[in-house]
């Protein structure tokens, strides 16, 4: 009797037990929802990580990427002023840092083209963060839609939006790979065109660099003109690369022209150029003339190595008691000879007529071959 009292018990114990089993198991599981003996486990976290889309968690990470947009643009903005008084500081100088304002000139463009990036992004979260319920129970992503969702999907290895990258993955396991390989790839042409360009590396054309500059002298009142003119085809291209003709020369000395000289350079032909020496001036092409060497002249005394032996010129018959004429310096070029010719003094005319007149010519004769020798 006790035995059967005992069983009693033990069934009557057990079968409340067996009751919750039995009803749980004939309950369908949910996919979304876990059921509740795993609402306070690891496995439950382990089913949210990889159970796929989650509008709830979408819709946070929407709302934070809109308050980052906002912080991160609010923060580009007061760096683009600090910028921008030092790009007039560079152009206000003597001589002006164009080179350098040019290129501080490119980051402002870039820093205007991402805050306005941003606030075209900001718009897009908003949207959808409004239209969550839509996302979540439609099975492919509304006609209206596709461009917002594929152009988070293009700017977040685009920018540095942590918030993105949660959206892009919660996009990637709603519609799937191919849709996020689309997206990236622009294959339908579905991207806003705006935030593609804003976004793109290519740098901006040396137009819109030069038009900053201008604008940016205009206000800050610095009088500042271009040194360099730019032709139609170079406004359409980017900025060339420097070239350094707005770095002054020998900046700590102030010695711009002896710095920048490479060769020997005649006193003479500096006081010709009438060049002046300014420690802050530019120089944008120094050229050394080297000295050519000049040629020898001939010696106006004898015992040099180079002289040449006079040679003795009897006179002419009837002049007995002239003294004989030397010929006079010559140089050792061909042309300085010919020219020594003409220094002979002219025969003067005999006292015996014409046959003194004949011997006297022919020793000219023989002289001048003598010397073409």
């Amino acid at each position: 009797e006790t035995r059967t009292t005992n069983n009693e018990r033990q069934q009557t114990t057990l079968t409340p037990q067996t009751q919750r089993i039995a009803s749980r198991s004939q309950q369908t599981p949910n996919p979304r929802h876990p059921p509740p003996f795993l609402s306070n486990s690891i496995p439950a976290k382990m089913f949210d990580m990889f159970g796929g889309f989650n509008g709830n968690k979408l819709k946070a990470q929407l709302k934070m990427a809109v308050s980052r947009f906002q912080i991160a643009s609010n923060k580009k903005t007061a760096i683009v002023k600090q910028d921008m008084r030092k790009v007039a500081l560079l152009l206000a100088e003597d001589p002006p840092k164009e080179e350098k304002a040019r290129i501080k000139a490119e980051a402002l463009i870039r820093e205007d083209n991402m805050i306005e990036a941003y606030d075209i992004l900001s718009l897009e979260c908003e949207l959808l963060s409004e239209r969550i319920k839509l996302l979540e129970f439609s099975k492919e992503c509304p006609d209206d839609l596709v461009a917002c969702v594929s152009t988070l999907i293009y700017a977040t290895p685009r920018l540095d939006v942590p918030e993105l990258v949660q959206v892009r993955k919660q996009f990637k396991a709603k519609y799937g790979k191919k849709f996020d390989e689309a997206a990236m790839c622009n294959s339908n042409g579905v991207l806003n065109e705006r935030v593609v360009t804003k976004l793109s590396i290519q740098p901006p054309a040396a137009y819109l660099v030069q038009t900053y500059l201008e604008r940016i002298c205009q206000q800050h009142e610095v009088n500042w003109k271009p040194s360099v003119s730019l032709s139609a085809a170079q406004m359409c291209e980017p900025m060339a690369a420097p070239s350094g003709f707005s770095v002054p020369v020998g900046q700590a000395t102030g010695l711009g022209l002896v710095a920048a000289s490479t060769g020997i350079e005649s006193a003479e032909s500096m006081k010709n150029d009438d060049t002046t020496i300014n420690s802050g001036s530019v120089m944008t092409e120094v050229t050394a003339t080297p000295v050519l060497p000049t040629a020898p002249s001939a010696p106006t005394s004898g015992g040099g190595d180079f002289d040449e032996v006079d040679l003795y010129i009897p006179a002419a018959p009837g002049h007995q008691n002239a003294k004989p004429s030397a010929p006079s310096a010559k140089s050792d070029d061909d042309d300085d000879k010919k020219n020594n010719n003409n220094n002979i003094p002219p025969p003067a005319p005999g006292a015996n007529g014409g046959g003194a007149d004949g011997s006297y010519a022919d020793l000219a004769a023989r002289f001048d071959n003598l010397q073409n020798l």
